[in-house]
């Protein structure tokens, strides 16, 4: 018998995938949050994002695997209920969702710092509430659009970056830069590590919210035409864009002018202050090439609202997939005939609506804020998705099932993958946001609060019948 009932639609193709993994990675951590990095390691940097990216890849490597296994909705939160145990899914399930609220939030707030490069006299509560209606509309409609809406944001990503590599490199090589701009910049302000090694770990809190978002690749696993071939290519092509998108980037970055000059001189525990408009902005403006600034500015506020656009994504489709395991509201489960998880979205953007709020009433500390809640998110994200895989991974030995993508060198690199988390936490006390790690704990009490009142209403629910 046909089933009649709408659900998600298999309507991302397989560019669709590779620019949505693209877009995920590229945005305010590169081109607002390099600003805070670079005034905490110096040429450094280039260090810490390295670090960063390989545990990355690591980490997108485990959630391949089990993705391209099994491609269901709700990613490895599916996965955690089914081969950890009903509280690492449900826990994994609302920790993704409040993680993307919360990226979401950063998003819109660094728009807000875009759109104030041209327009001083809006308010960043203005410009939130402007787009988060602009894009939720459009979200609203068919995947389709939002796959050909991903797919233009992220292609004006790359088509940028790669050209500003190309002419900084041009710059460079032709002396019209001026006279700053050499490859000694490297080294000669201060040394290559002029904080030490200490800058580059202090770094990495901030560099892990630069690469959080790769896993939306795993979100939209459910929604892939053909998952066993296009996720393997979209996860493998994650270690290319790094080395070109953010280390050949910023490599160019840093030789065009003295990195002291870029942002502003902060010390580590106000690294946040140091994002006071974005470095590959500043940097044209610097050199003198104004219309350069302009397309620049231009790109990285269309960087900003790519990436929110996939928050609004993958966040109703987490709910989705909650709402099919039973730990969220059934009505969460309803798909549009348009394919569309209607109130999970709207769920979700209401949530998202807080941040009109924040901006208006600390505009100046909101970014930060947010930055910070989401890194302390993202450090329980990568953990369940390492743990899950270690589980994933036993119980596909024992079964004797074949692996179509292996994750490298499981379990050495899930454990080192747990290390670097605990690290990334301890670096979020030492630049002043320990609020964020104290608040991380509060959070994951409060899901098994909700966890345990859910088993306790079942159970509540099933006594008569066994009576």
């Amino acid at each position: 018998m046909k089933n009649n009932t709408p659900e998600l639609k298999r309507a991302l193709k397989n560019r669709h995938i590779q620019l949505i993994a693209l877009g995920g990675a590229i945005g305010t951590g590169l081109f607002l949050g390099s600003a805070g990095t670079i005034q905490m390691a110096g040429p450094g940097v280039l260090i810490s994002y390295s670090l960063g990216g390989f545990i990355a890849f690591m980490i997108m490597r485990q959630l391949g695997e089990m993705m391209a296994q099994e491609p269901v909705a709700g990613s490895f939160s599916n996965l955690a209920h089914k081969y950890w145990g009903d509280f690492p899914g449900l826990l994994s399930g609302w920790n993704y969702w409040i993680l993307y609220v919360l990226v979401g939030m950063s998003e819109l707030s660094a728009v807000a710092v875009y759109v104030q490069y041209w327009f001083p006299s809006v308010q960043p509560w203005q410009t939130t509430a402007f787009f988060f209606l602009v894009i939720n509309a459009i979200n609203l409609g068919q995947v389709g659009l939002f796959g050909e809406m991903e797919f233009w944001f992220a292609s004006i990503k790359v088509a940028a970056i790669v050209s500003m590599i190309i002419l900084g490199v041009a710059l460079l090589v032709t002396g019209h830069a001026g006279p700053e701009a050499t490859v000694s910049n490297l080294w000669i302000h201060g040394g290559f590590l002029p904080h030490g090694w200490e800058g580059v770990f202090t770094a990495l809190a901030v560099v892990a919210f630069s690469f959080g978002g790769l896993e939306l690749v795993g979100i939209a696993a459910a929604e892939t035409d053909n998952p066993r071939v296009t996720i393997p290519k979209a996860v493998n092509q994650i270690i290319y864009r790094i080395l070109i998108f953010y280390i050949g980037a910023l490599l160019v970055l840093l030789t065009l002018h003295p990195w002291s000059q870029l942002g502003a001189p902060v010390d580590k525990s106000h690294w946040a202050q140091a994002m006071v408009a974005s470095p590959f902005v500043q940097i044209f403006d610097l050199i003198g090439i104004p219309s350069a600034a302009h397309v620049l500015n231009f790109v990285v506020l269309t960087a900003a609202l790519s990436v929110y656009n996939s928050c609004v994504y993958c966040n109703s489709r987490m709910l989705y997939g909650l709402a099919l395991q039973g730990n969220a509201p059934k009505a969460l489960g309803t798909v549009s005939a348009r394919g569309v998880p209607v109130y999970a979205l709207l769920i979700s953007s209401f949530a998202t609506l807080l941040c009109v709020v924040v901006n208006y009433t600390m505009p100046g500390k909101a970014l930060g804020l947010l930055m910070s809640l989401v890194v302390a998110a993202l450090v329980i994200n990568w953990a369940m998705i390492s743990l899950t895989h270690m589980k994933f991974r036993a119980a596909m030995l024992r079964a004797g099932e074949k692996i179509y993508f292996k994750a490298f060198w499981s379990p050495f690199t899930n454990y080192l993958c747990l290390l670097v988390m605990g690290m990334v936490l301890v670096v979020l006390v030492i630049i002043g946001e320990g609020l964020s790690v104290a608040l991380a704990p509060i959070w994951i009490a409060f899901v098994w609060v909700g966890y345990r009142l859910k088993k306790q209403t079942m159970a509540n629910k099933a006594s008569p019948m066994g009576k």
